[in-house]
Order: structure tokens, then C-alpha cells, then sequence
């Protein structure tokens, strides 16, 4: 039983070679190429809807009294830090897997995660005391967390088995913008049930998602081009066989882990994620609380990170592969410092509409390039094509135990804040501010270590 359960998830085994001309072979490739890119990038995308549900819905539970701040920290940083080390371990497992069967299965089981969320939702008061709620909560979202660690290395995967090295800098770029994708569709699908319905019915509209993107996963995600009876990757890109192409994964894996910069990469990106995370688990119950917007106002100036991310997600790997020769160097020092400023203008740029949109403009652009390099980009252009699911690996790791000690960090940080006068409950925000940006800083600085570092491939 567990043998055909692991043959199940191994990569397919080659199909005969197709009798077809070398045009036809072409073709079929740009086209199956092309499916699996757009498989990968809107699955993931969906993957982000069932990932930051919980995030829209923090203010209306804590008026709710169902859970407080500390609470809502420790269920957060639940998924976070089961996807930290799900990121490690299904990292490493990917390289070996059929990364169709893959994706499906981790979406399928966060669709569960969040429909059981909205499930216990229902159920807290009256039937589960605050206490259970907790517990049950935790426990389920850390579950989603495993299972969101499933998504982005076979996503990226897919780009190495099926894309040239010199264009993977562009698609991987354009692939990128699938978390701003999903964090928009949240904010505002997700957002809009709660405002409309209750903050259950977030979770549910999670499981729609997920169910679609299980779907779409299923019909257009392809293993290997050898699995279609195509040849390698590296006959159809006529490129030259580089000296691990005829080495075991487990070799080239383990190279990977002893290449410093990777680990330097990992460090940069994991301050980075604390200061986007801030803003996607807190910022829109900062804006409610210390500037006094609504939920749907409050909600759209998020959404605008997420949305304006995706221009610097796109064009992060295209302009450093068309202008800078596939060095992202440079793109990602501005983008970094950028970051900053965007974030400073956020909590210091005072209470318009206008300002505080201003500085989701910047923030999202900056963290969308990050996203793209440090977040992965960066660390795959350093190893081998064949250990791409360990560098991702690894950087996810030490990125998503960073965003998890965030979310404990500032949840006890803004609890510390909390005053009641009269009834009325205050929360101050200033040391969890300084908390991030803080890190924004030094997660810039760190891949400056790494300016003379060569791509592997």
C-alpha cells in the first residue's frame, strides 16, 4: 500500500518518444509549456485565497469576543510555522515528485482546513467555548499550513522542467504575481463575505476557491516534457549539458545546502517577510484601529498592495533579465529601500484615504520584486536546475519561521498597547511599527554579501 502511495507522487515516468515532426514537437511543447506556467501560477494564486482568510477576518473576530490579539498571533503564526518547515521538507520532496498529483493534493486539503474553519466558526459560542475554539483553530490552520507548503515549489518546479534557462528570470517573474493575485482575491472576495455574511463565511468562500483551483491544477498541469514523449529540457532549449545534469538529485540537493549564499538569501528573505506579513495579517486591523477606517475602506487600501504587487512581480524578472543579463543585483537593492519607504509613509503618513493608498502603491510594487527574488528567484539562480525544490526550500523555511515569530511578536506587542477607558477598548501600534521596519531595513541589506555571486546555470 505505501509503495503504490509513493509511485503515486513519484515524477511520471518517460512516455515513448512521439512520432511527429520536429515542428509539431515544437509546437506541442510552447503549448504544454505554456499550460503549465498558467496552471502553476492561478493554482498558486488560489492557494493564496486559502491562505490569508484568517487575515480579513481578525477585526470582526475580536469584536466578536470569540478570540483577542495574542490569540489570533498564535493561530497565525501556527500556519506560518507549519509551513516553514512543510516549505523544507516538501521543498526537498518535489524535486522528486509528479508535481501535478502534488499541487492538487496540498489545495485539496487547505480547501478542507478552511471549510472545517468556518465550520468551528459557526459553532463557537453557543456550542465550543472561546477555550476549544482556540485549540480547534490552531491545530486546523496549522494543518492549512503543511499543506500550503505543497503549492509554490512545484509551481517552480515546473518552470525548470519546462523553461530555458534564459527566460526562466521573465517567467518566473510573471509566476510571482500569483501571490498578489491571491492576496487581492482575498482582500476583496473574502472581504466582501465577511462585511456581507460574517466572518464564517470567509473561510467558505476560501474552500470555493480551492476547490476551482484543484480543478484547473488537475486540467492543465504537466510533470515533464519526457512524461508527453518530448525530449529533456535541455535538447528542446539547445542548451549545453551542465556538469550535475547526470548527477542524483540527493547529490545536487545536498550541494545546494552547502552553498553559503543560498543561506544568506534566506536570512534577507526572511526579514523581508516579516515587514509583508505585517502588513498582510495586521494592517488592516492597524488602519481600523490607529486611523479609524471601516473594514471596507480599510480592506481596499490592502488590496491595493496585493494588486499594484503584481506589476512588480511581472516585470522583476523581465527587467533583470533584459537589462542587467540576468542579474538581480541591483533591482532588488531599489526595491528593497523602496520597501522601506513605503512602509515608514504607511504608519507615519498620517490618516487620508489618499496617503495611505499612496503607500500600498509603493510597499506593493517593492514587495512584489522581493517577492520574486528574494523570495526564490535569487536562490534558484545559485544552484543547479535540479535542486531548484531545495533552494526553495530552503529560503521558504527561513522566510515563513520569520513571518510565524512576527505574528506571535506583534500580537503580544499590540496586546501590550491595549488600553480600556470607560469601556472602550485602544490598542497602540508604535513599537510593533518599529518592529517592522526594522527588519525592511536589514532584509535589504543582506543580499549586498552576495553582489559577486555568479548564476549556476
Amino acid at each position: 500500500m505505501l509503495k503504490k502511495f509513493l509511485n503515486f507522487y513519484k515524477t511520471s515516468s518517460p512516455a515513448a518518444p512521439l512520432e511527429a515532426s520536429d515542428e509539431a514537437k515544437d509546437k506541442l511543447y510552447k503549448k504544454l509549456r505554456f499550460q503549465a506556467f498558467m496552471a502553476g501560477t492561478i493554482g498558486y494564486s488560489l492557494y493564496y485565497v486559502c491562505r490569508t482568510s484568517l487575515n480579513v477576518v481578525k477585526k470582526p473576530i475580536l469584536d466578536s469576543g470569540a478570540l483577542d490579539a495574542t490569540q489570533l498571533g498564535v493561530i497565525g503564526s501556527s500556519l506560518l510555522f507549519a509551513y516553514a518547515i512543510g516549505k523544507f521538507v516538501n521543498g526537498f520532496l518535489a524535486d522528486y515528485s509528479n508535481i501535478k498529483r502534488f499541487m492538487a493534493t496540498g489545495l485539496a486539503v487547505s480547501a478542507v482546513a478552511n471549510l472545517l474553519m468556518g465550520v468551528l466558526g459557526l459553532a463557537s459560542g453557543a456550542i465550543i467555548s472561546s477555550a476549544v475554539l482556540f485549540v480547534a483553530m490552531s491545530i486546523m490552520w496549522a494543518i492549512n499550513g503543511w499543506s500550503q507548503s505543497m503549492g509554490s515549489p512545484p509551481s517552480v518546479i515546473a518552470l525548470s522542467r519546462w523553461y530555458p534557462l534564459d527566460k526562466r528570470g521573465t517567467y518566473y517573474g510573471f509566476f510571482s504575481a500569483s501571490h498578489n493575485i491571491g492576496e487581492f482575491l482575498s482582500f476583496l472576495f473574502v472581504g466582501s463575505l465577511v462585511a456581507t455574511a460574517g466572518w464564517q463565511w470567509g473561510f467558505f468562500g476560501s474552500t470555493i476557491a480551492g476547490v476551482l483551483g484543484v480543478i484547473f491544477i488537475i486540467l492543465f498541469m504537466h510533470d515533464t516534457p519526457e512524461s508527453k514523449g518530448l525530449p529533456s529540457i535541455t535538447v528542446l532549449a539547445h542548451e549545453k549539458e551542465s556538469a550535475t545534469d547526470n548527477q542524483s538529485v540527493k547529490d545536487v540537493q545536498k550541494l545546494a545546502l552547502r552553498t553559503p549564499a543560498v543561506w544568506i538569501l534566506a536570512l534577507a528573505s526572511a526579514f523581508m517577510y516579516i515587514s509583508r506579513y505585517a502588513i498582510n495579517g495586521w494592517g488592516v486591523l492597524y488602519l481600523q484601529e490607529a486611523k479609524g477606517f471601516d473594514l471596507v475602506d480599510a480592506t481596499q487600501i490592502i488590496s491595493v498592495n496585493a494588486l499594484l504587487g503584481i506589476i512588480g512581480t511581472v516585470f522583476s524578472g523581465w527587467i533583470s533579465d533584459r537589462f542587467f543579463k540576468g542579474s538581480r543585483n541591483i533591482p532588488a537593492l531599489v526595491a528593497g529601500v523602496l520597501n522601506t519607504i513605503g512602509l515608514i509613509l504607511f504608519v507615519y503618513g498620517g490618516n487620508s484615504w489618499f496617503i495611505n493608498a499612496l503607500s500600498m502603491v509603493i510597499f506593493g510594487i517593492a514587495v512584489g520584486v522581493l517577492i520574486s527574488f528574494l523570495g526564490g528567484l535569487m536562490a534558484v539562480d545559485v544552484v543547479p536546475r535540479n535542486a531548484t525544490g531545495a533552494a526553495l526550500g530552503v529560503v521558504g523555511m527561513a522566510s515563513y519561521v520569520a513571518a510565524g515569530i512576527q505574528d506571535v511578536v506583534s500580537g503580544a506587542l499590540i496586546d501590550a498597547g491595549k488600553t480600556v477607558v470607560d469601556g472602550v477598548t485602544t490598542y497602540d501600534f508604535s513599537n510593533a511599527a518599529i518592529f517592522w521596519i526594522g527588519a525592511s531595513i536589514i532584509s535589504f541589506m543582506l543580499p549586498i554579501l552576495n553582489w559577486r555571486r555568479k548564476a549556476q546555470n
